[in-house]
């Protein structure tokens, strides 16, 4: 029997695409036929590091590519505030979305792309890799065997020089980006904290510092979820280097995970859990694919893009106001 294969299209060539395109020529059920960028030099540059894409065909519009490419799929790889339009217009042509974080920028916009989405029938994939990294699967596996009883508490901090790196970029445009750090770096932190626990936030206290940009760098999040356990988040786009620490305390016992460093410690006898037997890795293009085809689930639907985006603007609307915002839903 022949093998099918998954024509895929590319819209945006900046320097995420390839880890994209790199993920994606691993799969051979995959086959990139187009790539879309305005900056046409942008795509020849990615060409040039993969001679696979040397005859894919070029678009500097991608209302272009999706009229006359032959495709099943498409991944948007594009400036936040791009992503929403971008994604519904492929919906309207068939084709399954890959999306990278954040999903969109606000929750009426999730709310429409999800309602599209299941409307025509087409798959719709957020790009947050951790669902797909050993050690995180391994935290919420055990999460959800109950292996720390109840939580109680979240402690989590992400630092990086995101003020820096991203000086002068689009990332710092809010027309583009829509916001600062709590809208990029902080998207996955916010994912992994929901995806792991399956908590629902219900009320948040924020604070802000812009440090003179137009967008937030250094945050700090306060939140109390549905069954009364508490967060506190400290995000900071202003630090020498990059550091992500995150502790889940249940009652049974808590989760470590500093650094990249995992260890789980139970009240009981202070028995230690150590974290053998990591779930297989995998990541987010080949389960694009394999979704499509019908041979895996949807391991980061677009639900996870829309609660996300829920608890953004919720801090972005606490740290507005001066006060605690409940969130609705």
């Amino acid at each position: 029997m022949a093998r099918s294969n998954v024509k895929v299209g590319i819209i945006g060539c900046g320097n995420i695409s390839y880890r994209h395109i790199n993920d994606l020529m691993r799969i051979p059920e995959a086959e990139v036929l187009a790539i879309s960028d305005i900056d046409e030099s942008k795509m020849e540059k990615l060409k040039e590091s993969f001679p696979v894409l040397r005859g894919v065909e070029t678009f500097t519009d991608y209302l272009d590519m999706l009229e006359s490419a032959d495709l099943d799929a498409v991944e948007i790889l594009t400036p936040h505030s791009l992503h929403f339009k971008q994604a519904m217009e492929c919906l309207d042509k068939g084709l399954h979305v890959l999306i990278e974080k954040p999903m969109v920028c606000t929750i009426r916009e999730a709310e429409e792309l999800i309602s599209k989405s299941e409307r025509v029938k087409r798959q719709i994939l957020v790009s947050y890799q951790r669902h797909y990294q050993p050690k995180y699967r391994w935290i919420k596996n055990l999460i959800n065997s109950g292996g720390i009883g109840v939580i109680q508490y979240i402690s989590a901090m992400q630092c990086q020089n995101w003020l820096n790196i991203a000086r002068g970029t689009w990332r710092q445009n809010p027309r583009l980006s829509c916001g600062g750090q709590l809208y990029d770096s902080a998207s996955h932190l916010f994912d992994f904290i929901l995806w792991s626990t399956g908590l629902k936030p219900v009320e948040v206290s924020a604070f802000s510092d812009n440090l003179g940009m137009p967008v937030d760098i250094n945050s700090s999040v306060s939140i109390k979820f549905d069954n009364g356990a508490q967060a506190n988040i400290g995000i900071i786009g202003n630090s020498p280097r990059f550091r992500e620490d995150v502790a889940f305390f249940g009652s049974k016992g808590a989760i470590f995970f500093l650094d990249d460093e995992l260890e789980c410690q139970l009240f009981d006898e202070d028995v230690r859990v150590e974290p053998v037997r990591l779930p297989s890795p995998s990541n987010p293009d080949r389960n694009f694919i394999n979704v499509i085809l019908g041979r895996e689930r949807n391991e980061s639907p677009p639900i996870c893009g829309l609660k996300v985006v829920m608890l953004t603007e919720a801090i972005i609307e606490s740290y507005r106001r001066g006060e605690r915002v409940k969130l609705d839903g």
